[in-house]
């Protein structure tokens, strides 16, 4: 799967709110009213990786999450990574 084209990813972050690039990588941080709840979102997005054969670099502390999406394989952002983070979108 190829890595998408600078134009593509700005096109695609138009419809995605709340991601940016940083470092070459999609990224977010999301932010819950406590631990188990961001734990949760976790838990649920475990569940979406796994169906989707995508799985993220993410970082839990407390009531936030913080996650870096990138596909190593193509060297770059693909649409598995947005399609991950609409459905992260959607989770929280």
């Amino acid at each position: 799967m190829p890595s998408l084209s600078r134009q593509e990813l700005e096109t695609e972050l138009k419809q995605l709110e709340g991601w940016t690039i940083q470092n070459g990588k999609l990224h977010r941080e999301f932010k819950f009213p406590s631990f188990v709840e961001a734990f949760g979102f976790m838990s649920s997005l475990a569940l979406v990786s796994e169906a989707l054969g995508h799985h993220p670099e993410w970082f839990n502390v407390y009531n936030r999450v913080t996650i870096d999406l990138t596909t190593h394989d193509a060297g770059g952002i693909t649409s598995k990574d947005m399609e991950w983070a609409r459905r992260a979108n959607q989770l929280e």
